[in-house]
């Protein structure tokens, strides 16, 4: 009893090394509310991806060197609740206001792992390149 209690402990308060390998910050350029192209607002932070007014996505695992997340969407989801996304993103050059871009590559896969092995959008074709549409794109908002 002693002893998960204690693994419990260390869990809580990140002194377990598994626990600490696998956080990833955020990349800055993510981090705050956002208004896409189609005029749908969004807060991000390190662990939760709101479309608002009402759909999450709570964050497992940020991959910065090949540009994804992925996530398990929120049971109170209207679509797809309890499953799980891959979110490709990019940044944009010399398209302001538009600083970056996302893509859900994977919206409803069964487990953490299927939604990490689909293949990743298309950056080299933003315009076509996530699942025959374009990526979102992402300007930063006053909330």
């Amino acid at each position: 009893m002693k002893t998960i209690r204690l693994t419990l402990v260390l869990l809580l308060f990140g002194q377990l090394p598994m626990a600490q390998e696998t956080k990833q910050p955020i990349p800055s350029f993510m981090k705050g509310n956002f208004a896409d192209d189609y005029d749908i607002k969004y807060s991000i932070n390190d662990t939760l991806w709101t479309q608002h007014p009402n759909i999450n996505y709570h964050i497992i695992k940020w991959n910065i060197e090949e540009q994804y997340l992925i996530a398990k969407n929120d049971s109170k989801n209207k679509a797809d609740a309890n499953k799980y996304t891959r979110i490709d993103f990019m940044t944009f050059e010399d398209m302001p206001p538009w600083l970056w871009g996302f893509c859900l590559t994977a919206y409803k896969a069964n487990t953490d792992e299927e939604a990490e092995k689909t293949a990743a959008s298309d950056r080299k074709n933003p315009r076509k390149g996530c699942n025959g549409y374009p990526f979102s794109r992402m300007k930063g908002i006053v909330p």
